[in-house]
C-alpha cells in the first residue's frame, strides 16, 4: 500500500478550482500555470470517487487531442499510480477505468449534432471538459454541446460539471461576455498564470521575464492570463475556424519560411488563399527553436511539402541552399525592400483570415502582433518587430499571391542558376 498526497501533486493555487462543484467551472490561464495537468489529475480523482460518472473530453478538432488532452489524461493517471486500473485506447480514442467500466470519450466540435448519440454502458455521462475553448469561435457551437451533455437526472450523489479550459487571447470572444462579465449563481470562473506553478525551473521562468521584456501584450495574455486587447493589431479581420479546403481554381496553397534558432524559432506556415472572396485559410505550422537545416527539411518533407514552393527568409542565402540540397528544391528567397513590410501588411490587411484550430502560434501571434506605439500610446507606423516570425513568414508567402491573381501561367526566378519557369 502506499499513500498520495493530492495536495502535493497539484501544489498551490488550485484549492477553489479542485473543490468546485458548479455547473461549469471556467478557468483561463496563462501558458506553464498548470491548468491542464490540474484538470487531469482533479478528472482522474473524480471519476474513480464516483462510480458512476463518466467524462466527456471536447476540443474544437477530434484529431488535436492524441497529442493533448489524451496525452495529459494518460500522465495523471500515473501521477495518481492508477495506470494499471485504465486501459487506454488510442485507436479508438477512450479510456476505460477497469473496476467499473466507466469511460473517458474523446470527440471534436467538428459535428456538434453526432454528440447526441453518446452513451456509456455505466452510469451517466455527467463530466465535461472543453480544452482549449478559445478554438470554439462560435457561441452556438457550445450552446449546442452544453443542450446535448451532461443530460438526464442523476443519483447516487453525482453532479454535473462542465470545466472550461483556454488562453484568453481575445477580449472579444464569447466566453468572456458569458462567464466573465456577468456573475452567475451556476457558474465560477478562474484565472491562473505561471507565477502560481511552483514546479517551473529558472528556465521555464527566464522565458517568461525574455516575453515580459519584448512583448508586453503577449506576456499579459501568455504569462498572467489576463485578456487580450485588440486595439492596436496590425490584423484585426480574423478568426479560427476549422474548414475543409482543398486546392483547386479558386484556392490555391502557399508557404512561407522564417529561419531562427536560439531564442527565435524557426517557423513555416501553410495557407490557402482565394482571390475571389478576398481569403486567407492558415491551415499548417510549424514553430521550434534549435532546429538545424535538416531538421526543417526533415519536417517539410513529413508534411508532405517539400515539392511546393516555399519563400523564405533572403538574409539565409545559406540555409535556402542547403534545403535545397536536401531536396526542398523550390525554396525561393523572399523579396526585401524599402516599405516591403508595410506593403505586405496593407495587401494581407485586404483578406479575411480564418485559422485552423491547431495552428496555436499563429493565433498567438494574430493575437498580439501589434503597432509600436509613441510616449502619449498612440500607434507609429511600423509593427513590432517581437514574436513575429509566423506573420513574417506569412508575408514572404504572401508575395506570390499576385501572381495567383493575375493568373499568371509562366513564373520564373533564377538563383545560382536555378531557373523555376512553372507556376501553377
Amino acid at each position: 500500500m502506499y499513500e498520495i498526497k493530492v495536495a502535493d501533486l497539484i501544489g498551490k493555487g488550485y484549492d477553489d478550482f479542485w473543490n468546485c462543484e458548479k455547473r461549469y467551472r471556467v478557468l483561463k490561464g496563462g501558458k506553464g500555470s498548470k491548468k491542464s495537468s490540474v484538470t487531469a489529475l482533479n478528472l482522474i480523482y473524480r471519476l474513480m470517487k464516483y462510480p458512476k460518472s463518466n467524462l466527456l473530453v471536447i476540443r474544437a478538432v477530434m484529431n488535436t487531442h492524441r497529442n493533448s488532452t489524451f496525452a495529459v489524461l494518460s500522465w495523471a493517471q500515473k501521477q495518481l499510480r492508477v495506470e494499471k486500473l485504465w486501459s487506454n485506447s488510442l485507436s479508438n480514442m477512450e479510456m476505460t477505468y477497469l473496476p467499473t467500466g466507466q469511460k473517458i470519450i474523446f470527440r471534436g466540435t467538428d459535428d456538434v449534432l453526432k454528440l447526441a448519440g453518446l452513451t456509456v454502458d455505466t452510469g451517466y455521462i455527467n463530466f465535461v471538459w472543453i480544452e482549449e475553448a478559445f478554438e470554439i469561435t462560435k457561441e452556438e457551437d457550445f450552446d449546442k454541446l452544453d443542450l446535448t451533455v451532461p443530460r438526464g437526472k442523476l443519483s447516487d450523489g453525482l453532479f454535473k460539471q462542465t470545466t472550461i479550459t483556454f488562453n484568453p487571447w481575445s477580449s472579444e470572444h464569447w466566453l468572456k461576455r458569458r462567464f466573465f462579465d456577468i456573475e452567475s449563481d451556476s457558474a465560477q470562473v478562474f484565472t491562473t498564470n505561471y507565477l502560481c506553478n511552483e514546479f517551473l525551473d529558472d528556465t521555464d521562468r527566464l522565458v517568461f521575464e525574455r516575453m515580459k521584456k519584448n512583448n508586453a501584450r503577449k506576456y499579459a495574455v501568455a504569462g498572467l492570463g489576463e485578456w487580450g486587447v485588440a486595439e492596436g493589431l496590425v490584423f484585426e479581420n480574423w478568426s479560427v475556424e476549422h474548414r475543409k479546403i482543398t486546392s483547386n481554381g479558386t484556392w490555391k496553397a502557399f508557404f512561407g519560411l522564417d529561419y531562427g534558432y536560439t531564442n527565435d524559432p524557426t517557423a513555416f506556415i501553410a495557407f490557402y488563399v482565394n482571390p475571389k472572396t478576398m481569403e486567407i485559410h492558415i491551415f499548417d505550422e510549424f514553430y521550434k527553436t534549435r532546429m538545424l537545416n535538416s531538421d526543417i527539411a526533415r519536417e517539410i518533407k513529413k508534411r508532405g511539402f517539400s515539392k511546393e514552393r516555399i519563400r523564405a527568409d533572403s538574409a539565409e542565402p545559406k540555409s535556402n541552399e542547403d534545403l535545397r540540397r536536401m531536396g526542398i528544391s523550390r525554396i525561393l528567397p523572399a523579396s526585401k525592400g524599402a516599405d516591403s513590410i508595410l506593403n505586405g501588411i496593407s495587401r494581407i490587411s485586404e483578406y479575411k483570415i480564418t485559422v485552423e484550430p491547431h495552428c496555436i502560434h499563429a493565433v498567438a501571434e494574430l493575437n498580439s502582433y501589434h503597432y509600436k506605439t509613441d510616449a502619449n500610446s498612440n500607434p507609429k507606423r511600423l509593427p513590432e518587430d517581437s514574436d513575429n516570425h509566423l506573420m513574417d513568414a506569412l508575408r514572404y508567402a504572401f508575395e506570390d499571391v499576385k501572381y495567383f491573381k493575375e493568373d499568371s501561367k509562366a513564373y520564373s526566378y533564377s538563383d545560382n542558376s536555378l531557373l523555376l519557369k512553372e507556376w501553377i
